[in-house]
């Protein structure tokens, strides 16, 4: 999968690339996806995903991570493209710090977390019935605890 990576922050969130490409990768090999993928990635903070939020969501307040998937369509991803763009991830670094300290997890955790759910919901995933969201935390889990454990 190739990733874009975009720094609207003032952080070093470029050195978590690798950490990402192997996300994807266990993604690939637990989802079974076979086609090429790109995604990208975009870091900011709480004051960039309010607007985003409250324009695109019309919810007024700040969040941990967006997506925006290319195809949202209930038809899937069965498409005949050979390399499918998956759409765009949003992700609050400062979130992510606050999140991690209240979990109890370090920081590369709770952005791997974010990622990864970020990418479930552009590959279609979604968590809005109780069935789905077993399904999709189950998938977050399985793709993320063998790469970076809770404790770290």
């Amino acid at each position: 999968m190739e990733i874009t990576l975009i720094n609207q922050t003032n952080e070093d969130v470029e050195q978590y690339l690798p950490f990402y490409e192997t996300i994807s990768e266990q993604a690939r090999k637990v989802l079974d996806l076979t086609k090429e993928m790109t995604i990208s990635v975009t870091f900011l903070q709480s004051d960039a995903i309010h607007v985003i939020n409250r324009q695109y969501r019309g919810i007024d307040r700040p969040t941990d991570v967006i997506s925006f998937a290319v195809n949202d369509e209930d038809e899937g991803f069965d498409l005949p493209l050979e390399e499918i763009d998956l759409g765009d991830i949003f992700i609050n670094i400062d979130y992510a710090k606050k999140q991690a300290e209240e979990y109890g997890h370090s920081y590369k955790r709770e952005l791997g977390f974010l990622f990864t759910h970020g990418l479930l919901h552009c590959l279609g995933y979604d968590h809005m019935v109780e069935e789905d969201e077993k399904v999709m935390f189950a998938l977050q889990d399985e793709i993320l605890n063998p790469i970076v454990s809770r404790e770290e």
